[in-house]
């Protein structure tokens, strides 16, 4: 129970990877709010199965009145904010995954950023005033490793692929500013955690023998990195970011 009350907002609860994420954090004592622009309900009654309080949330990242609301309502509810898990994030499927940067949808692109930028940047800023008050917090963006093995040829879609390094910008941009509030600012990076991991044998799937452990990754992988960037263990790391992807690239 290293996050005991803790009062942590997770975006993108909706998807596979959110849900996974909100019910770790509440089989770890925090209290939870499920915040999506879909409904939240399967990840609100997989963290409500493990005892923890939940309030469910509806938010549109992308525009700032929703995301002001979401910190609102958290504070209402529960009276304070102790972490924000940015995992709200897009990639549009394999039918957006363009041959060359003259193929790109500008469309795909300006929403890609919206989601996957702008999105964070708007929840960091909506959760700042309560967090700079009490002088403590920590916030994780869910970046991504993809693009760190983009000279290998592996990546093609290049607007996915810059939004993940500019998350990890934006966390390193933070970092001071944050810091001299005793907010914690990190990016966590996983491997490719593809939906076919669900049902399929990991170690069977494309990309599984890029990795050093052999299979592709699970969202319970990240879990507990996620608890320790949230949790007191981790107090003195910000401006960070942790790349958990089963030694697909080492350092």
């Amino acid at each position: 129970m290293r996050l005991q009350d803790k009062v942590i907002i997770v975006t993108g609860v909706a998807g596979y990877v959110g849900q996974i994420l909100a019910e770790r954090l509440g089989q770890e004592g925090a209290r939870v709010v499920a915040a999506d622009v879909a409904d939240p309900s399967p990840a609100v009654d997989r963290v409500r199965l493990t005892g923890a309080q939940v309030l469910p949330v509806t938010v549109d990242v992308t525009d700032e009145v929703s995301t002001q609301e979401m910190a609102r309502e958290t504070v209402e509810r529960f009276g304070c904010i102790d972490g924000l898990v940015n995992n709200a994030g897009i990639f549009l499927g394999p039918g957006m995954d363009p041959r060359s940067l003259s193929d790109v949808d500008l469309t795909a692109w300006d929403k890609t950023f919206a989601v996957n930028v702008k999105g964070p940047f708007l929840c960091i800023r909506a959760v700042f005033p309560y967090m700079r008050e009490q002088r403590s917090g920590k916030i994780v963006n869910i970046g991504s490793g993809t693009w760190l093995h983009t000279s290998r040829g592996r990546t093609s879609t290049p607007h996915y692929t810059s939004s993940k390094a500019a998350v990890t910008g934006l966390t390193r941009a933070l970092a001071k500013e944050l810091g001299s509030w005793g907010i914690c600012i990190n990016t966590l990076a996983p491997g490719s955690m593809p939906l076919a991991a669900r049902d399929q044998d990991p170690t069977s799937l494309p990309g599984a023998q890029d990795r050093a452990l052999g299979r592709v990754g699970v969202p319970a992988d990240i879990g507990g990195t996620l608890v320790y960037l949230l949790s007191a263990d981790s107090d003195f790391v910000t401006g960070q970011m942790v790349v958990v992807n089963g030694g697909a690239e080492t350092w």
